[in-house]
């Protein structure tokens, strides 16, 4: 398997800190695996077997294998599934062959990430599944976990929703309280043009708010915590001229509705804030 490359995300340096955090580095007795060095001889050998025991979307897999790889060099492994991949329970993930101590180690780092963003994954895949036929898009939000971010917006494409802003660089979003300095959501649009913006979201959470955020030049309208029949009226008003996205409030009962009222997104922040642990297993033999 080629390297894991994500824009933005320092793999080796997530393996590295994540490592260092469970074996202790720098605390006093720290910097060492005590239950695999005192029980397991050093040139003990296993194999692993990674399965899945519910139904998932897998996402993490090659993370996993730099968490391995970073302790055991030539581990052998053999990645089973691609990534994004819809699995059925008792699906093996990834077969594995190396020191044992190396894998005892690296097992929960490489486990706790794999259950997390394939969780995230099979979320995201739910919600897309919902609202499937409406010709709208899922979105994620920047409710992540602090350092996390790129993993888990990746993980919610690999569940099949797009993702929203990165963080606050790379687009404008103006909300409640950017209005309430500003005076209204026309002055907060026209300060963000004003200064060189060149995407700037405006979350309307009112109809009348629509055609100020619109003459100011908000380029996407979030319309936040509407009912299906405002959204349709707010879409209806838009006719088109902007993307809109439908927020707040969504779940996998309501998003159906609100993908079909002709919104162009429907963003959801429980796919990265609330999504439950993948269950997924890690079983050794040794050799």
């Amino acid at each position: 398997m080629n390297e894991f490359n994500l824009p933005g995300f320092d793999c080796a340096a997530f393996v590295r800190a994540t490592l260092a955090e469970d074996l202790g580095e720098g605390l006093p007795g720290g910097g060492r695996d005590v239950t695999a060095e005192s029980v397991i001889p050093a040139d003990a050998r296993f194999a692993g077997v990674m399965d899945s025991r519910d139904p998932i979307v897998v996402a993490g897999l090659p993370i996993a294998v730099a968490f391995f790889r970073a302790l055991d060099p030539d581990m052998e492994i053999n990645v089973l599934v691609d990534e994004g991949a819809e699995v059925p329970g008792g699906t093996v993930l990834m077969r594995l062959a190396g020191n044992a101590r190396a894998l005892l180690t690296a097992e929960r780092s490489a486990l706790n990430t794999v259950q997390h963003l394939s969780g995230i994954a099979t979320m995201t895949r739910s919600y897309v599944q919902a609202m499937a036929g409406s010709g709208c898009v899922l979105l994620d939000t920047r409710k992540t976990i602090p350092g996390l971010r790129h993993l888990e917006k990746y993980a919610t494409r690999m569940g099949g929703a797009r993702n929203h802003r990165m963080g606050l660089w790379d687009a404008a979003m103006i909300k409640d309280n950017h209005v309430l300095v500003a005076g209204d959501v026309g002055e907060a649009v026209r300060r963000a043009r004003a200064a060189g913006v060149a995407e700037v979201i405006c979350e309307v959470d009112r109809i009348e708010q629509i055609e100020p955020a619109l003459a100011a030049g908000a380029s996407h309208l979030l319309l936040d915590n509407m009912d299906p029949q405002t959204l349709r009226k707010a879409v209806a008003l838009v006719a088109g001229r902007v993307p809109t996205e439908a927020s707040g409030g969504i779940n996998l009962e309501t998003i159906a509705a609100k993908a079909a009222t002709g919104v162009t997104f429907v963003s959801v922040g429980r796919l990265t804030q609330s999504a439950p642990a993948a269950d997924i297993g890690l079983d050794f033999t040794p050799l």
